[in-house]
């Protein structure tokens, strides 16, 4: 296994989980048991990638590693999903939050020997 497959896995599952908890908000009409239900279906695939992940991670990074690898992914997936899809837009203020947190994932990673 390569160092770069976790990366990818977790960018998969991160679109799929972007998905589960924002993609309804589209469909404010449907339902909340229906969209609860749609967004369940969607989030079983989240975990067929963010499981073997982690798994597959583990013998490569830490385990603090990888969620902060996880969280860095998020933010750029959600950044993508929000102004493509909901069509919002990203505001001065988020960037600059969002490079904080990105800037948190630089101190997790550098080796401080």
């Amino acid at each position: 296994m390569r160092a770069y497959y976790p990366i990818i896995l977790l960018t998969i599952s991160n679109i799929f989980m972007t998905f589960a908890w924002y993609g309804h908000l589209k469909f404010k009409s449907t339902a909340l048991w229906i969209v609860i239900l749609a967004s369940w279906g969607i989030a079983f695939f989240e975990y067929i990638f963010q499981v073997p992940a982690n798994r597959i991670g583990h013998e490569f990074y830490s385990a603090a590693e990888l969620k902060t690898m996880q969280e860095a992914i998020t933010i750029t997936v959600f950044c993508i999903f929000s102004v493509l899809y909901l069509k919002e837009d990203l505001k001065w203020n988020y960037v600059v939050g969002f490079i904080l947190i990105i800037l948190a994932a630089f101190f997790v990673f550098k080796k401080w020997d």
